[in-house]
């Protein structure tokens, strides 16, 4: 029996900065922002966008109705919670319009809790193969204007429908997760931004990818010819690369050269969009399967996921027959396609205000789902 990712979408807001023009305003060298951390554009999201509409924006469109009264499980991975008791997922369960007996659940992590999302889910489905899970990553990572980490920003979020007859990647039971208790990267409660160690995280980072792709070789007896390539987090292009470059040191030219060159395909939309913490990993998997020309059924996957604090995962999956059939390659190019260029006093003003029931009336978004109001502390949703 197998379980695994049926469908596979992404949302992003409908705006983005060019990093040129940011790193002008900076008065960086724009080569140290599209060339040092290989990021090109990041998006925008305003204050009618938090992680519930990115989310519902982002699983709609791969839902049927069959699908909503079959799924028991609703999911969402996220560091960027609105409440700190409520579970966002619970307001997702209702925008989208899921059959009551269900499960709702916001699972934190840092950038790893949709990965383990994804693995609660896919030992559900195994468990119930006539059932579907709703795994979503959705987050607005921001570090503030003038900020060291203000480049390696971003906003969206990626739906994963899970059914034990997928039609895209099955999963494997192949994976080495990894903890360790480190302070690399934290946002402490009540606190807007994260505080960040950069040079521990990057370290972190790689060091966690050598262990978890060491054991998971000695593990189970595979090597790096047993893949077709690899997909990593990514909170900037470069980050994933370094730990790639580490990891295969000791591999033959010829392999380090033919995963590098899928490596590249995988970070085609993140060079766009930035950082989506959560859904980085899986925001380059579908870059991956979107734009290489070489992967094929059968093909075997392997996917790095870490999220600082520090907990990392690397696990494994193999391409269906058919799966090209389901992508959404037009439909993504579209969205990135048809957004609007901010510019940077644009992209500070959009920054700096302030969320009230005044300024979400102004607003000119006219996203399917979008927040309208706060009053009393609830949120409403334009659905």
């Amino acid at each position: 029996m197998t379980a695994g990712i049926d469908k596979l979408n992404f949302f992003v807001p409908p705006y983005y900065l060019e990093m040129t023009e940011l790193a002008n305003a900076r008065n960086v060298d724009p080569a140290k922002y599209t060339i040092g951390i290989g990021q090109d554009q990041m998006a925008i999201s305003p204050i009618t966008q938090d992680i519930i509409t990115l989310a519902a924006n982002a699983a709609q469109p791969i839902l049927t109705d069959e699908d909503r009264q079959t799924i028991d499980l609703v999911i969402l991975g996220t560091e960027s919670s609105v409440d700190e008791s409520k579970a966002a997922a619970v307001v997702l369960h209702r925008l989208l319009g899921i059959q009551p007996f269900a499960r709702g659940i916001e699972l934190k992590e840092a950038c790893y809790s949709a990965t383990a999302g994804l693995q609660f889910a896919k030992e559900y489905v195994l468990a119930h193969p006539e059932r579907k899970a709703l795994v979503i990553a959705s987050d607005i990572a921001r570090y503030g204007l003038h900020s060291g980490g203000e480049p390696t920003q971003g906003a969206g979020a990626v739906a994963m429908l899970v059914t034990s007859q997928p039609r895209i990647l099955a999963l494997s039971d192949e994976s080495v997760p990894y903890t360790q208790d480190i302070y690399d990267f934290w946002r402490p409660t009540g606190e807007p931004y994260p505080v960040v160690n950069g040079p521990l995280s990057n370290q972190t980072y790689i060091q966690a990818f050598e262990t978890v792709w060491q054991e998971y070789q000695q593990r189970y007896q595979k090597t790096l010819a047993d893949f077709a390539a690899l997909a990593f987090h990514i909170p900037y292009t470069k980050m994933g690369k370094k730990a790639l470059l580490a990891g295969l040191a000791q591999e033959s030219e010829a392999e380090q050269n033919r995963i590098l060159a899928q490596y590249e395909e995988s970070i085609r939309y993140s060079r766009r969009v930035g950082n989506l913490y959560t859904g980085s990993l899986y925001l380059g998997l579908i870059s991956l399967l979107e734009n290489s020309q070489t992967l094929k059924a059968g093909d075997q996957l392997g996917l790095f996921s870490y999220g600082s604090g520090a907990v990392a995962e690397f696990f494994t999956g193999r391409l269906v027959p058919g799966y090209q059939e389901h992508l959404l390659t037009d439909a993504h190019n579209a969205l990135l396609a048809n957004r609007q260029a901010l510019s940077v006093a644009a992209y500070e003003e959009v920054f700096q205000t302030p969320l009230t029931n005044e300024n979400l009336t102004a607003s000119t978004d006219t996203t399917a789902f979008r927040l309208t109001a706060v009053n009393d502390h609830i949120r409403y949703y334009q659905e």
